[in-house]
């Protein structure tokens, strides 16, 4: 019974470092405390060896490529620091539904429509639906007035994304705030 050694799936490394540079002879180094220049491989390898440093090809496409002399793992973490950010400050989007009946009274529109501005002013998308139970469907006509005129309320703050629709039971409208206003 002859047994394999199976071997553990390398990371790919998204800048090639070291010896891992091939095919180069000269390359433009860059760093902190490298003159800038063109250099042999050999003698960039050198100084970064000197330095205790990696050598990274960070433009292989360039000519010649150029590398920066750095701690290659603090590099990567700060690339992943950077990206994690990125991430972090990027839009989300968060939807608050306000809920009506068909034959829903001022005051109680009113009241939902102060909430809906203030959905709105934080930078969220508001869907509001108009839900009929049982026969109240027959008063969709209502419904759409209901939300066109809520629409309207809040054409100061949010533009619809459609006109009301039926989705079942349900009739609704999206309001996405505007750029200008948040």
């Amino acid at each position: 019974m002859i047994l394999r050694q199976r071997k553990a799936p390398v990371k790919e490394m998204p800048n090639r470092i070291n010896e891992h540079i091939k095919g180069v002879s000269q390359v433009r180094l860059v760093g902190d405390n490298v003159e800038t220049g063109i250099y042999s491989f050999d003698e960039a390898m050198k100084i970064a060896d000197n330095l205790e440093l990696d050598l990274v090809e960070i433009s292989p496409n360039a000519a010649p490529p150029v590398c920066k002399i750095i701690d290659y793992s603090k590099f990567l973490y700060q690339q992943k620091k950077r990206e994690k950010e990125k991430k972090a400050n990027s839009a989300k989007i968060v939807i608050k539904e306000i809920r009506f009946g068909p034959q829903t009274d001022d005051h109680d529109f009113n009241f939902k429509l102060k909430h809906a501005r203030e959905f709105l002013k934080e930078g969220n998308k508001v869907k509001a639906y108009v839900f009929f139970k049982g026969r109240s469907i027959l008063f969709k006509d209502q419904g759409e007035i209901l939300l066109a005129r809520f629409a309207q309320e809040l054409d100061d703050l949010g533009k619809p994304e459609q006109i009301p629709q039926l989705e079942g039971k349900r009739m609704i409208i999206t309001i996405a705030p505007k750029k200008g206003k948040v």
